[in-house]
């Protein structure tokens, strides 16, 4: 990916040279207005939300106080949602203030609406797109599965000001990509390399764009498209409003918004340290890889004796999610898997049986640990434990969304010790039962490889007919 963005022209930007633009709309309530500082602090506290910058304005408590326009407010209320999150209640009048905005906030918290209102607010404000223009509102995210998310939340609440927008990202064809950005797009949701390659072929530009936002930003600084960030945001004009969304706030993280972000106001939802959802039950069990299989097994028939249920099961390969998913589904057990070697049509139609409860168990790689917004997912095991505590979290976080509660099972082996510290802290924090075996190999260092054993080496061949595999004799 070393090359990709080396056919960007360098652009020498000077901003009393450009068109000036909107992008400041907030008008405070008044009964915002009149909360004490006090009150503001108590709510703030209650929601475990802290700030930081200068003229943070102060959070609302209701749809109505956030001063949304009639047409904005009619698409949330006909969404039954009761009230803002927390992520929202002060997100909501920062980003409208025109402000660069960093927000930190678990997965499943409510932060794509939190920009993607106000992005519509801001499209509403400025002239209208001539031939040739590119899109108003970017927003970069790292994978596919989540910028498909982010497009349908923007379909659902830009409907009623007719905004056009399109996903652009690879795996797929890039004709009805490149014909949606020849008509012209109010917001464009991107991958970087995707919209790189888009660049570079000429067909768009980033002259107009006037709100930017990063979502999952330590997500794709994990992935390793820091160069092609960097390329990107050189195409856009500095005097932009830029809106940098994370889970975590590494210092890779902090880098980049100290590089991109103009005084920027920042908010954190819960606990700055490594911490995973209090809403979720975490049960760690202490296994060899020999062990793994008939473990699944029992956890699977006790979990889907309840209809209602779905499980997110995480392997640590390719190979490993299709051979469990065979394995699964000769037992009976309406499995199917996702994994970054799918073709894009066979992931889109796997999550759309897992997301109508047609198969409840879906089988994944870490390429799913982010960006699947998948409600109500009530269990998630991982059968191999991830690379580092951060994708335990991440991975974890698919269950316990939107204010529910949900179960997360691990498998940890010996292979795993080196990462046993990190996994008894993080339980330890979000105060859960930890297996004395777990605490034990805390107090011996090294350990082996990445534990992706007991199925790696089971039959091979034919990942992709893993999925059309028929199901025996049903287990459920």
């Amino acid at each position: 990916m070393g090359a990709l963005g080396a056919g960007l022209k360098q652009q020498e930007w000077d901003v009393s040279t450009l068109p000036k633009f909107e992008k400041s709309f907030y008008k405070e309530h008044e009964d915002v207005a009149s909360r004490t500082d006090a009150e503001v602090e108590a709510f703030r506290r209650k929601h475990q939300m802290t700030i930081a910058g200068s003229d943070v304005p102060k959070p609302v408590e209701t749809f109505d106080e956030a001063g949304f326009p009639r047409y904005v407010m009619d698409e949330v209320k006909a969404q039954g949602f009761p009230a803002p999150t927390a992520i929202q209640s002060q997100g909501w009048p920062m980003a409208l203030s025109g402000r660069d905005v960093v927000g930190i906030a678990e997965t499943g918290s409510g932060k794509t609406l939190t920009y993607c209102l106000p992005s519509i607010v801001h499209i509403n404000a400025q002239p209208l797109l001539a031939p040739g223009d590119g899109p108003i509102v970017l927003v970069l995210a790292p994978t596919r599965e989540l910028a498909v998310q982010i497009k349908q939340e923007i379909d659902k609440f830009g409907r009623s000001s007719r905004i056009r927008n399109t996903c652009v990202y690879g795996g797929v064809p890039k004709g009805p990509q490149i014909r949606d950005l020849s008509r012209g797009v109010e917001v464009c949701i991107a991958t970087p390399g995707r919209l790189i390659d888009m660049l570079e072929a000429g067909k768009t530009n980033l002259r107009r764009v006037t709100y930017l936002v990063l979502d999952e930003a330590d997500r794709m600084l994990d992935m390793g498209f820091e160069p092609q960030i960097r390329k990107i945001i050189s195409q856009i004009r500095p005097d932009r409003q830029t809106l940098m969304w994370s889970a975590t706030w590494p210092k890779e993280v902090r880098a980049l918004a100290t590089d991109f972000l103009q005084d920027f106001i920042q908010v954190n939802i819960g606990s700055m340290d490594l911490a995973a959802n209090h809403r979720i039950t975490q049960i760690v069990e202490v296994v060899t890889d020999m062990e793994k299989r008939d473990r699944m097994i029992k956890h699977l028939e006790k979990v889907m004796e309840n209809k209602e249920n779905k499980i997110l099961i995480f392997v640590g390969t390719k190979r490993v999610a299709d051979d469990i998913t065979r394995f699964l589904r000769q037992d009976g057990w309406p499995a199917l898997s996702i994994h970054g070697d799918k073709q894009q049509n066979e992931r889109d139609w796997v999550l759309d049986q897992f997301k109508s409860a047609k198969s409840p168990i879906m089988v994944a790689t870490d390429v799913a640990s982010r960006g699947i917004d998948v409600r109500n997912i009530t269990h998630v095991l991982n059968y191999d434990y991830p690379n580092n505590s951060e994708d335990y979290i991440h991975r974890i976080g698919r269950t316990g969304r939107a204010g529910a509660k949900g179960t997360a099972i691990t498998f940890f082996t010996t292979d795993n010790q080196k990462q046993a510290r990190d996994l008894v802290n993080v339980l330890q924090e979000a105060k859960q039962q930890i297996d004395p075996r777990l605490v034990e190999m805390t107090r011996y260092g090294g350990g082996g490889g990445r534990g992706y054993g007991g199925w790696g080496r089971g039959r091979g061949g034919g990942r992709a007919n893993a999925n059309n595999m028929p199901i025996g004799n049903r287990r459920w």
